[in-house]
């Protein structure tokens, strides 16, 4: 069997994603003709039936099922190699630091001046991005490291905890709850987060993919409390940094801590890299 090629994978997952001829084609910017043609071509190659066809739909087989696993894995390969290469191939390196605003504890400062102080240091490229999307931006290439928050960690990546903290919770100064000094997850009952799941669970219920409202930003984060429309679990140095006159900060008696991380690829051998785990885990061992 020929080894397949880059070309082929793209159209067969946009054929599978989609679920329909018309739309990959569009999706792609070509014709449908072609596009059939290279499928029929991809099974014959593989000999095996991917797509099952009728005149109303298309649905994948069970080789399809697990070429389209496979396929959107080696696509995402094919990316990261190549925005790895052409990091690695800049005239000025530097290192490229994945984090979200405001989720570093407090020790973003700290760290990238005790970074500075490494022989291997190189200048830092911030990559924000939303509460989840710091571990995908080191597998897909577009990172060297990222600061992270656990529980929700990447099992492909090397990870070092840094600091844990309490969470609490915001609620509006109008909630019945706002008086108490402490509270405990059953007492929020009743009550939703900014993602829509209840608050009495805790709020680490479903994987970051599986998140919908994950990318709020925190000015939206808290008109939605300030409204009574939703609570929210901010770690405790993202309350103190934030102070609101429409919200208060209770704790939570059995609410989960969170832990900040430092994340790396596994098979990272950059000295730039190893320099910046080791200046974070120097600061968060001064305040822990």
């Amino acid at each position: 069997m020929n080894e397949l090629e880059v070309r082929q994978l793209r159209y067969f997952v946009a054929v599978a994603e989609e679920l329909h001829f018309g739309r990959a084609a569009e999706r792609l910017g070509m014709a449908q003709p072609p596009l059939s043609r290279a499928i029929r071509e991809l099974e014959r190659q593989l000999d095996v039936r991917l797509l099952e066809r009728t005149t109303r739909q298309v649905a994948l087989t069970a080789a399809g099922e697990v070429l389209l696993r496979d396929a959107r894995t080696a696509l995402d390969a094919v990316t990261a190699a190549g925005r790895r290469a052409r990091h690695a191939g800049r005239v000025a390196p530097g290192l490229r630091l994945a984090f979200k605003a405001d989720y570093d504890s407090g020790l973003l400062p700290q760290i990238l001046a005790a970074y500075q102080r490494e022989a291997a240091a190189l200048p830092v490229e911030l990559v924000l991005g939303g509460p989840w999307e710091q571990a995908p931006a080191v597998r897909d290439g577009r990172a060297d490291v990222a600061l992270l928050l656990a529980p929700y960690l990447d099992p492909d990546l090397d990870v070092e905890p840094l600091l844990t903290e309490p969470r609490l919770v915001a609620l509006a100064v109008t909630d019945l709850l706002a008086d108490r000094p402490s509270l405990s997850l059953t007492e929020l009952a009743g009550r939703k987060l900014p993602d829509g799941s209840p608050a009495d669970r805790g709020g680490f219920t479903r994987p970051p993919a599986e998140v919908s409202g994950a990318g709020l930003d925190l000015a939206q984060i808290f008109n939605l409390v300030e409204l009574g429309s939703s609570v929210w679990f901010p770690p405790r140095s993202v309350a103190q940094r934030h102070p609101r006159p429409g919200l208060v900060y209770r704790s939570v008696d059995d609410l989960l801590p969170v832990t900040l991380a430092v994340a790396w690829l596994p098979e990272s051998h950059s000295p730039a890299v190893a320099a910046f785990v080791r200046a974070a885990v120097e600061v968060a061992a001064t305040v822990t």
